[in-house]
């Protein structure tokens, strides 16, 4: 199926930034790879240890984007965290509507442990849509009995495509990144006819036992704040353990503007500091 025009504008806006996106430092390094036949970028920096890996996973609301657009942000966690950071070109809809992401996902996650990548030393996170994907990628592994990561972090994430939370409306007027409208349109596209609630499209209808520590972090003003607030009240009644953080007045995702944003920076410091708490655990 071809995109529809309004993706087609929205992708070629967010192409259009790409020259504006600042370099990574000079020692970082940027290989492009074939992760079991997903195209993939692998980010490291001097302080990136070889048997640790974190697989990111892009947001776009699963219409759009790509590894390009976080190139300052890439850097960053593989630094605060001293891993080697994959991110993948997980395909898109509406051209590759569900479970298309979610198939390179586990593609991805597979590769790396095929690769001799330890689960112990391994996080998957994402952000968006692309945090909602991380959750689904963890059921689906469970599911299929694979080796699950020793952590999991979700920023702002998409898990409920059927819209049905309260910060939907309530926030709408405060959240100056997300419309409802537009969640509506990219669920739509992504799920071609498939069921809103199926767990690996919407992990928040998930059964979420066995799944590893996972933190999210939101902002108070979002959109997809109560995705992030229900998620975790329901992966803790599932007994899986769960830490979220509520930033306020923060914009969607805006641990990618650290560059500009003390915020940004604090929350990328979170981040390392829990992934090393739980890769120490494991």
């Amino acid at each position: 199926m071809d995109p529809d025009p309004q993706i087609d504008l929205l992708r070629k806006s967010i192409e259009s930034v790409h020259r504006f996106i600042p370099e990574p430092p000079r020692r970082t390094r940027e290989v492009n790879l074939d992760a079991g036949g997903v195209k993939a970028i692998r980010t490291t920096t001097p302080r990136s240890l070889e048997e640790r890996h974190i697989l990111y996973l892009h947001g776009g609301g699963y219409v759009m984007g790509s590894p390009r657009e976080y190139r300052d942000f890439l850097w960053r966690i593989a630094h605060v965290v001293s891993a080697r950071v994959l991110c993948i070109w997980y395909r898109l809809a509406p051209e590759h509507p569900f479970p298309a992401a979610l198939d390179d996902a586990v593609k991805a996650y597979c590769w790396l442990l095929a690769q001799g990548a330890a689960p112990r030393r391994l996080t998957i996170m994402g952000d968006s849509a692309g945090g909602g994907l991380v959750l689904a990628t963890l059921l689906r592994l469970r599911d299929a009995a694979l080796p699950l990561p020793a952590a999991a972090v979700a920023l702002s994430p998409w898990t409920d495509l059927a819209l049905s939370g309260d910060s939907m409306h309530t926030n709408a007027g405060a959240d100056p990144s997300m419309r409802v409208e537009r969640a509506r349109a990219f669920a739509r596209h992504y799920l071609a006819g498939a069921d809103p609630r199926h767990p690996y499209a919407s992990p928040l209808y998930g059964e979420l036992r066995g799944l590893p520590p996972i933190l999210i972090q939101v902002g108070s003003d979002e959109i997809l704040r109560d995705d992030s607030v229900r998620m975790a009240d329901n992966l803790r009644a599932a007994g899986s353990p769960a830490d979220i953080e509520i930033w306020p007045r923060m914009p969607h995702v805006w641990q990618l503007y650290a560059r500009v944003l003390p915020e940004g920076r604090r929350a990328i410091a979170h981040i390392g500091a829990f992934i090393e708490r739980e890769l120490l655990r494991a």
